[in-house]
């Protein structure tokens, strides 16, 4: 298995800088440079390519939404089978537009097709179809006129030859899929418009791979279960309820392993639990360099673990790494380790900023389905402070501006403790690493929330 400081070795020089082998780590504490996200991200794709995507398995379409195709979709069936109507009207064959040129077109109407019911029968050139959206075109007929475009007297229709061009209101045989092409491919997400493409293939079950198992908890003294009686100096634990949610919304198998205590026997007892039960493992709180962080040695003693300054806000303290599964078997897939900081807004963030995209990519993910989340430009309603050098997400709220970009407005107490803030805004203003101060009116990225928080 390559360790972290090899991944570190092999990537551009800023990451190898900032990412020290486990044992310097642990000798001299954070690096004194800071990671940038783009270095970050860049490290963490190359990481998750040690960790084992898990198994594939065959379920039911009706159970399938969100997870991940394990093998391509190949169609054994065109869509549509035949050559139909787009619209309800009269079928007939184009060639006669040609010969009315400006003039109008009389025809006889000889019978009536109905969606999964054909008409069969004889033609003559100037015979026409009765037909329904969806109804097999008859043979030898190519083009719909809309019965809104028709006078009708008695068993012929008129209408006016220049509304109409050869071949209109007609759709293909195969025009969405044809038999034998991929319908869709592996690494795909299973949307509800993938289910109704695999539904119209006639297709019952799909295979994905298994969910991903995430094992999850918070770390410290001062964290209160919901339910403890308040006390001097401690809080509640929000941050295993958002990671349930963020996670849940990722389709996840999760896995909440509650509250530890700051006490390294117990953090090294569910550190090892989690590593047995799961594919990946997010702690909150005890990665920075507090007195009492044991959680940062624990993860040190059962993995190959790295310790960042991430140049980002919120977020900065991260931990990151592989944890053996079974000490007794080496060659047994590591457990993919995230050590968040406790702040409760920094640990959503670089959750969505960082952690996200590498579980998808574990999860079986492949190109724009393991992307990080796309970015909407929008004019800042007032102005911002920022300083270079590190990227910032601020809680904003978007909102439509008919006939020009979406505006986005500062939502709330931005510190990394202001959960409220969180739930008025939605969406998180992106300020790069290189940017400076904004300006009102000026244009600004957002990563919106829609279907994550």
């Amino acid at each position: 298995m390559t360790r972290i400081a090899d991944i570190a070795a092999s990537l551009a020089a800023p990451v190898a800088a900032s990412v020290a082998d486990s044992t310097v780590d642990t000798a001299h504490g954070h690096d004194a440079a800071s990671l940038s996200v783009a270095s970050a991200l860049a490290f963490l794709e190359r990481l998750t390519e040690q960790a084992a995507v898990p198994q594939a398995e065959r379920i039911a379409l009706r159970d399938a939404l969100g997870r991940v195709l394990s093998e391509d979709i190949v169609s054994p069936v065109s869509v549509p089978p035949h050559d139909n109507s787009a619209m309800d009207g009269y079928a007939f064959g184009g060639a006669l537009l040609s010969d009315a040129a400006e003039g109008s077109l009389s025809l006889r109407v000889v019978g009536t097709a109905l969606a999964g019911a054909p008409w069969h029968g004889p033609l003559a050139a100037t015979d026409a179809v009765r037909i329904m959206t969806g109804a097999v075109m008859p043979t030898g007929l190519d083009t719909v006129v809309p019965q809104e475009f028709c006078r009708i007297e008695g068993d012929r229709i008129t209408f006016p030859a220049n509304a109409l061009h050869r071949g209109d209101n007609r759709r293909f045989a195969g025009e969405d899929l044809m038999q034998g092409q991929p319908a869709l491919t592996h690494g795909a997400r299973l949307s509800p418009a993938a289910l109704g493409l695999v539904a119209s293939l006639g297709l019952p079950m799909v295979p994905v791979v298994r969910r991903l198992r995430v094992a999850y908890f918070s770390t410290g003294d001062e964290i209160l279960s919901l339910g403890e009686a308040p006390r001097e100096g401690a809080v509640y634990d929000s941050n295993r309820y958002t990671l349930f949610g963020l996670l849940s919304r990722l389709g996840c198998e999760v896995i909440d392993l509650g509250l530890v205590r700051d006490d390294p026997f117990a953090l090294a007892d569910t550190l090892q639990r989690a590593a047995r039960e799961a594919d990946a493992i997010i702690t909150s709180g005890g990665v920075s360099m507090g007195a009492a962080d044991h959680t940062r040695a624990v993860m040190e003693r059962h993995g190959d673990v790295a310790f960042w300054n991430v140049a980002m806000r919120p977020g900065r303290p991260l931990a990151v790494g592989l944890i053996a599964r079974d000490q007794n078997d080496v060659g047994a897939a590591p457990a993919l380790l995230f050590g968040l900081p406790g702040n409760p807004v920094a640990a959503m963030v670089t959750f969505l900023v960082l952690v996200r995209p590498a579980l998808l990519r574990i999860m079986g993910c492949q190109g724009a389905a393991s992307a990080p989340l796309p970015l909407l430009r929008a004019r800042s309603a007032g102005p911002i402070r920022k300083k270079p050098g590190r990227t910032e997400y601020q809680r904003g709220f978007v909102q439509p501006k008919p006939g020009a970009l979406p505006e986005v407005r500062i939502a709330g107490n931005q510190g990394s403790g202001i959960l409220s803030s969180m739930v008025e805004a939605n969406g998180l203003v992106v300020l790069h690493h290189e940017q400076g101060n904004v300006a009102a009116g000026d244009e600004v990225d957002v990563m919106m929330f829609d279907g994550l928080i």
